[in-house]
């Protein structure tokens, strides 16, 4: 008796509708084979390296490639954040953990809320360090666990996929704009499903991977290069940044208080000590110390002059500085 193999995208394309056929997957410009990585089983350890870096050499110019896209998905996540909205990922698998990454660190380096970026993953969390890519397949897991955060008119949500064609990832999108909330995209394969589900499509053609169809290497890289761009260009858009100075940072640890003073020290060329002083009367804070030294102001008129601003150091500055 003849046996019949049902693959896992074939199961997900007929029982829940999913965009494309089984076969396409095949097809994508991240699932060919690559040409230069062939009888890479055969090669050293120093040659598999080589021939790693050669590829991921590649990654940066298909970013740029991206760039005007990028920026347009900058100005709508730092438009979102001053109006109060949230920026919220959605990914499975590698994207996923990569969008959580991304979400995580931010209030340490900007000092934001945990709910200003959020994430959610195929999974929920246990997916972090566990695979439970099944649930990728799932539209309606995709629908349920957007729909628990209730997007708004006032949010961007950003769904992540190599393939462009994760079910969850794309049913997530498509319930978001329904309630009105901006969907944007990070994807490495052109005219996905993802990207024709939102209004701005980021797309890094990476080309086929080292490993055919590990899209943890390449296609991970571009979109971690993204997340960044985005997320450090909203934050600067919204003055969290001053020159090129991580002002807004969370003074938390010894590591992030001595990256603090050293701020101060830099941007305002004073010493250590006068940087320590200042840094405790502004509460430990970095930007009303910033204020307090640059506008030659007190500490609660530094507060007032950043409360004005929505936050923006070099506004309260600048603003203080006419003022005075």
């Amino acid at each position: 008796m003849a046996t019949t193999l049902h693959t896992q995208a074939e199961v997900s394309d007929t029982s829940n509708g999913s965009n494309g056929s089984a076969s396409s997957i095949h097809d994508l410009l991240t699932e060919k084979l690559n040409e230069a990585t062939r009888g890479l089983d055969t090669r050293s350890a120093v040659e598999i390296a080589r021939i790693i870096n050669q590829e991921d050499q590649k990654v940066a110019g298909a970013v740029k490639k991206a760039i005007p896209e990028i920026a347009q998905v900058i100005d709508m996540v730092a438009h979102a954040l001053r109006e109060g909205g949230r920026l919220i990922y959605v990914g499975a698998g590698s994207s996923g953990r990569l969008a959580a990454l991304d979400a995580c660190e931010l209030p340490a380096y900007f000092s934001t809320s945990p709910q200003t970026v959020q994430y959610i993953m195929a999974g929920g969390p246990k997916a972090l360090a566990s695979p439970v890519e099944v649930n990728e397949d799932s539209e309606d897991l995709g629908k349920r666990d957007i729909a628990r955060r209730r997007p708004s008119r006032r949010d961007v949500v950003i769904g992540l996929s190599a393939s462009g064609r994760t079910p969850y990832v794309v049913a997530a999108l498509k319930y978001a704009r329904s309630l009105g909330a901006k969907p944007a995209c990070i994807t490495c394969n052109p005219g996905s499903p993802l990207a024709l589900a939102v209004e701005a499509a980021i797309v890094a053609e990476v080309g086929p991977e080292v490993i055919s169809g590990s899209t943890r290497m390449k296609a991970a890289t571009a979109q971690k290069m993204i997340t960044n761009m985005i997320t450090t260009g909203a934050m600067t858009r919204l003055g969290y940044v001053y020159e090129n100075l991580m002002v807004n940072v969370h003074m938390h640890n010894s590591k992030l208080i001595e990256r603090g003073i050293g701020i101060l020290m830099r941007a305002c060329q004073v010493g250590r000590e006068q940087a320590v002083d200042v840094i405790k009367s502004a509460g430990r804070s970095v930007p009303v110390a910033l204020v307090m030294l640059k506008a030659k102001v007190d500490k609660p008129e530094a507060v007032r002059r950043l409360a004005r601003a929505e936050g923006n150091v070099r506004r309260a500055i600048e603003d203080s500085v006419m003022d005075v």
